[in-house]
């Protein structure tokens, strides 16, 4: 995974794009169930990414069985009763 973010990063500098490893995270995504829970060490500019089990992007929250169950939540908790 590693080999292809840093794939990533040397089209970003040739494009004059940058990261920031502080804002960016990772989060394993998958339906299965994982026996051992493991931590995955993702590099960005020479840094460790923070992993994560939930995660909101443009609006939605994602979590890492795809279930949308922390979205869904958290939109019946903004609607009035």
């Amino acid at each position: 995974m590693n080999l292809e973010v840093r794939k990533i990063m040397e089209w970003a500098i040739n494009n004059k794009l940058k990261f920031n490893e502080n804002k960016s995270k990772v989060m394993p995504m998958s339906r299965r169930r994982r026996r051992e829970k493991k931590e995955i060490e993702i590099y960005v500019n020479n840094k460790i990414l923070k992993q994560v089990n939930s995660l909101k992007y443009l609006g939605i929250i994602f979590d890492s069985k795809l279930t949308f169950r922390d979205h869904i939540n958290h939109i019946e908790e903004k609607c009035p009763n």
